[in-house]
């Protein structure tokens, strides 16, 4: 639960009254819960932000097919291996003392591309997409909760190998160390879900999602957890969301001690990375992660991105997997093989 303040006390209020109205909504929460912002559906003007939740969108042509993708180029320059390394290090010493079981760990990766955020928006293939003028860019494959009726359900997702690999679901299954991360973070959202919910089930363990990047594919392993709300809920959003976040499968667990790792580790503001987005259109309630984030700051790019860390964890496979995650969520094939190899390029930052 994130601490009270005159910002978020507004913000709830305001999901409340709109809920329990039906009154269609849109929303961001930042990591830290200190500038959540809301809208109104027909208030939201797409000229300053878009969005499309999983259908729910306040831009009736977006779900048009967008107009061919202009050549382009993806370049990233990450962090290098000598400065994430002792950050890794500091995150697991904490969980061999005790102070956490998972720790998400991230960091800001610098990008040049020739692309808009809006072109970026518009070309994105995801289900989860959000553009805020001059700020940002999300397009997230990972639901936080979905609630229809009085079902609420979350898909954490944990574990990440290219599909291209051979055997690639029969490893990625078979890992010791994903299955020991991802039951953690079922735990934690099953519990979660117990703060709001009457009751509450798995309803599916460990499946895969197929993931398209402008490299290739991605397997993604996602759990499905479900409960029943109570009847005294009434689309109170604002009160459910102050109960859940931050979202557990982007921060660790237990919450409070692994939050303070974060800040310390990682040196840097999440700002709306890894914070929640959503929507309602009067009858459902859609809302996701906010992972694969690339956020304008002045002149320069930034991709945010990161993985969970356990007592099991690599560095050199965390470090992997943090790169692996700066990509463009657009159609593989259509890109060509010159830029392929030209957005292939990294050069990390020392």
């Amino acid at each position: 639960m994130f601490p009270p303040s005159s910002s978020t006390e507004s913000f709830v209020n305001r999901l409340n009254a709109w809920g329990r109205a039906g009154v269609p909504f849109a929303f961001l929460v930042d990591f830290l819960g200190e500038t959540p912002l809301a809208w109104r559906t027909d208030e939201a003007d797409p000229a300053q932000l878009r969005f499309n939740l999983n259908g729910i969108t306040n831009d009736p042509g977006d779900n048009s097919p967008p107009s061919a993708l202009p050549p382009y180029y993806f370049r990233k320059y990450p962090l290098s291996f000598e400065v994430y390394r002792p950050r890794f290090d500091y995150v697991v010493k904490n969980i061999q003392h005790g102070n956490s079981f998972l720790v998400n760990l991230s960091a800001p990766t610098p990008i040049a591309t020739n692309l808009s955020l809006l072109d970026i928006y518009r070309h994105s293939r995801a289900p989860f997409r959000f553009w805020l003028r001059d700020r940002f860019v999300c397009f997230s494959p990972e639901a936080f909760v979905r609630i229809e009726g009085n079902r609420i359900s979350s898909y954490p997702m944990k574990g990440t190998i290219p599909a291209d690999l051979p055997d690639a679901e029969r490893i990625i299954l078979a890992d010791a160390k994903e299955a020991a991360e991802h039951a953690t973070i079922v735990d934690l959202i099953r519990n979660d879900l117990s703060m709001v919910a009457d009751k509450v089930w798995v309803e599916r363990y460990r499946f895969l999602d197929k993931i398209t990047t402008h490299e290739g594919t991605l397997l993604q392993v996602s759990s499905e957890i479900a409960g029943l709300l109570p009847d005294s809920f009434g689309g109170a959003y604002g009160d459910l969301l102050l109960k859940l976040l931050p979202a557990g499968s982007i921060s660790g667990a237990p919450k409070p001690s692994t939050l303070r790792i974060i800040q310390e580790a990682e040196g840097y503001d999440r700002g709306y990375y890894t914070g929640i987005m959503g929507s309602f259109d009067g009858e459902v309630f859609e809302s996701a992660v906010m992972i694969r984030f690339l956020e304008q700051q002045g002149e320069n790019l930034i991709f945010k991105s990161g993985g969970g860390i356990t007592s099991r964890s690599r560095a050199e496979d965390e470090y992997q997997e943090l790169i692996d995650k700066v990509y463009l969520p657009f159609n593989y094939e259509s890109t060509s093989a010159l830029l392929r190899d030209d957005l292939r390029r990294t050069a990390p930052i020392q």
